[in-house]
């Protein structure tokens, strides 16, 4: 029997559905460079347009925050207090979205850049 050499394992990533079919290296930085500009505006638009909002009701609404919640607590004080956790959702939300739409398509052009 003839000998072969073995062949070479090639892991295939599974594709997101969300993700169209590729299109050769130049459709897929094209993809890439889209999925993660919509990765940074989501984080972005999460973290500073609560931020804008805060900003938006201490200007336009001094009396809604100034309005006692609890004690001593005002809803301004509660809002302000609440950016930290919307920032931890934003990065969050980074993190899933580079897991979900930017990793496997720069995965994939590394397995294509790696055959050249």
């Amino acid at each position: 029997m003839p000998y072969r050499p073995p062949q070479a394992h090639t892991h295939r990533l599974p594709r997101h559905p969300d993700l169209p079919p590729p299109s050769g290296p130049t459709g897929d930085l094209r993809l890439l460079r889209t999925a993660y500009r919509w990765q940074r505006r989501v984080a972005t638009l999460t973290a500073l347009g609560y931020f804008t909002l805060f900003l938006l009701l201490s200007a336009f609404a001094p009396a809604l925050m100034n309005r006692s919640v609890t004690g001593g607590l005002s809803s301004g004080l509660l809002i302000g207090l609440l950016q930290l956790p919307v920032t931890c959702l934003a990065l969050i939300l980074y993190e899933r979205t580079a897991r979900r739409r930017v990793d496997p398509l720069a995965h994939r052009l590394r397995r294509i850049g790696g055959r050249r």
